[in-house]
């Protein structure tokens, strides 16, 4: 880490692997209790504020503002009569579950919760552990997490779960690469891969110092490395398959998708894995774009407030701000058709990333190069010169024009399902049509059909 200078409370790569063995199972213990409220309190909170958000209460009946009801569903959940499909692969459908919650809980062990800090008389960083590629250790966690989604509905030995699983598959490997893109734009600007370094380089101007060059402040890296962080969020909301990118488990299409066939226990270890997913997801986040354990201005302006114990309080309002767009998010979007789904994983997101990726290089290698100002003005005004000359002269493609309701129901080819009337009027059922034959036998005349819809409306039409 010779890149960067660190302040006292700032922990270093240094500072882990000395702490006693009660205190490394005190840590784990904890990031493990952290995960499991996260959950209890997750799902109480969605329900809440999407109760909010659709003007009804909530829950509001066991215990005080319903905090109690998650609990009880667990337990009901755990009760329940867990039952194994006859076609199903025994040995991988009961361990499914159980790898998605590993790993959505490992990703914790290198997230920073705050600086260096006295528990027992020891001095400790607020964290697991931490490596020199802990970011790289993220990235791995996400990425593994999908192989739970994948053999659960594999080893369910139905079509649903199948459909699920292999969905889970195709959008982990679009989002992923953007995910990794934009994380490689975080530690080009930190100039390190470590999770503790990039919330220390997120600090003071005084304390980042890259290559031997004086850099002035960056700041958090979500005002910094706007692009990357937008792209980063929509990516981690796939990743774990929220609404609007909820498709592995779309209830209108799969009736409940990967978990279609899973109960009791192992239906809750999935619902586990995906609110600790999107838990963990939104404290990578705060690590590598939200300055971390850091408070946010003006709270910067008391000298404690970076200290001690503070800090896990400012880190954990960043999470629970971050869960709640996941949450707003839920409750204002549609779902996404798939093919428009993996459409914006690919041709919007990955080239966005790549061409920001570019810049951000060449804007790194100015700064390091000795140019003069006007050459570096020059070289910036051509960059946006031809990046507006190549956005006017894009060959844009010709729109067909848009076709009549009559013209698309003509172009249908020979065999296709059914269509519904055009008029959108129900036809008449059997029973009506006897009713009616029953009504009209006097009014019928001789070589003419009865009406079919008389006396059920002004509007009579005869089938």
């Amino acid at each position: 880490m010779s890149g960067l200078t660190y302040l006292a409370q700032d922990p270093t790569l240094q500072d882990f692997g000395r702490d006693p063995w009660w205190l490394v199972l005190i840590k784990i213990v904890g990031a493990f209790v952290f995960a499991v409220l996260a959950t209890l309190l997750g799902v109480w909170f969605e329900r809440r504020v999407v109760a909010r958000m659709a003007q009804r209460p909530g829950l509001n009946q066991i215990g005080p503002f319903g905090l109690l009801q998650t609990l009880a569903d667990g337990l009901k959940m755990a009760f329940k009569e867990d039952i194994l499909p006859k076609a199903a692969d025994k040995v991988v459908y009961f361990f499914a579950p159980t790898i998605s919650v590993i790993s959505a809980v490992t990703a914790l062990s290198v997230v920073p919760f705050g600086p260096m800090v006295s528990i027992f008389g020891e001095r400790t960083p607020l964290q697991v552990t931490d490596v020199s590629v802990a970011v790289l250790v993220l990235l791995a966690c996400s990425s593994m997490g999908v192989y739970g989604i994948v053999l659960g509905g594999w080893a369910s030995g139905s079509t649903y779960p199948l459909l699920g699983g292999l969905r889970s598959t195709a959008q982990m490997i679009s989002y992923e690469v953007a995910m990794g893109l934009s994380i490689v734009a975080v530690f080009m600007t930190a100039g390190t891969m470590s999770t503790s370094g990039i919330v220390a380089a997120q600090g003071d101007g005084t304390r980042l110092n890259i290559a031997g060059v004086d850099l002035p402040a960056p700041g958090w890296y979500a005002i910094l490395l706007l692009p990357s962080f937008v792209i980063f969020f929509i990516s981690t909301v796939g990743e774990t398959n929220r609404a609007p990118f909820d498709l592995p488990e779309a209830e209108s299409e799969l009736v409940a998708g990967f978990m279609t066939e899973y109960s009791s226990l192992k239906f809750a270890l999935f619902m586990l894995s995906e609110y600790v997913a999107m838990v963990t997801m939104s404290a990578v986040t705060v690590t590598l774009f939200l300055g971390g354990w850091r408070a946010p201005y003006p709270i910067t302006l008391w000298e404690g407030a970076n200290s001690g114990w503070w800090p896990l309080l400012w880190f954990m309002g960043k999470v629970i701000a971050l869960v709640f767009v996941f949450i707003w998010l839920r409750g204002t979007l549609p779902r996404l058709r798939y093919d428009q789904f993996m459409r914006l994983g690919w041709k919007v997101l990955l080239p966005i990333n790549l061409v920001w990726i570019l810049v951000l290089a060449g804007i790194r290698t100015l700064q390091k190069e000795d140019l003069g100002t006007t050459t570096k003005a020059l070289i910036a005004a051509g960059t946006v010169l031809t990046v507006l000359l190549v956005s006017l002269l894009w060959p844009s493609r010709p729109q067909p024009p848009k076709r009549t309701l009559q013209e698309q129901v003509n172009r249908r080819p020979t065999g296709s399902f059914p269509l519904p009337p055009m008029d959108l009027q129900v036809p008449p059922s059997p029973r009506m049509k006897r009713a009616v034959a029953e009504r009209e036998p006097a009014n019928a005349v001789e070589g003419e059909p009865a009406s079919v819809g008389a006396g059920t409306g002004s509007d009579e039409k005869e089938v």
